[in-house]
């Protein structure tokens, strides 16, 4: 006999990280410096949170995979704050330790956008491996199909860009994209999102463990 679902679909420690989100969101909104350009970036947000109250009702994602796919939408909300390209991560890094990461590494672009490409394999294949191993599948299948699915998303994601940018004025599209003049920007993001998938994934598929139910 299959057990009954848990009545609370969302128990308290999704409720607390959630409103812990929500909380960042409210703060990123304080004294915008892009409002408009934040605006776009966040319609994203609004889709991806319903996509994710939508998966919890259905999967009863446990406490680990709901805080994962928060995280990553924590990056795209600091990231968004400062509309990708402009987020103060040397100022930030520069005041702790005296030195800009860009001093130090040669760089000559902003690479937050890389390190949420980055993010979205990483934080969202253990999540796709943990579902699927608890369905049955064997680890590396998981595996694969998790880095599969992101890179597959990922490059989704680069065409929807394209068409925004061909819909907008030279300046906007660039602001929304953050490509920064580079002309591989999006196959630098595509696989650093797959790297991060290869790397979140093997890391769940050599985990032990089966999906809890929650309550």
């Amino acid at each position: 006999m299959t057990p009954a679902r848990p009545s609370i679909w969302l128990p308290a420690g999704h409720r607390l990280v959630l409103a812990a989100f929500a909380l960042l969101v409210a703060v990123s909104w304080w004294h915008p410096r892009w409002p408009a350009e934040q605006a776009l970036h966040h319609s994203l947000t609004v889709v991806a949170v319903g996509g994710l109250l939508w998966a919890q009702h259905r999967l009863r994602l446990p406490l680990g995979s709901f805080a994962l796919l928060v995280a990553f939408l924590a990056l795209h909300t600091v990231a968004a704050r400062w509309i990708y390209s402009y987020v103060p991560y040397d100022e930030w890094f520069a005041a702790l330790t005296g030195r800009s990461l860009s001093e130090r590494f040669g760089w000559h672009r902003n690479h937050f956008d890389r390190l949420v490409h980055f993010g979205y394999g990483l934080l969202l294949a253990p999540v796709l491996v943990r579902l699927w191993r608890d369905r049955g599948m064997p680890s590396g299948r998981a595996w694969l199909r998790a880095a599969e699915l992101v890179l597959a998303t990922g490059a989704l994601y680069e065409l929807f860009e394209w068409a925004i940018a061909r819909g907008l004025a030279p300046e906007a599209a660039e602001a929304y994209n953050g490509q920064q003049g580079d002309v591989w920007d999006a196959h630098a993001d595509m696989a650093l999102a797959l790297l991060g998938a290869l790397l979140g994934g093997a890391f769940a598929a050599l985990r032990p463990g089966t999906h809890q139910p929650n309550g």
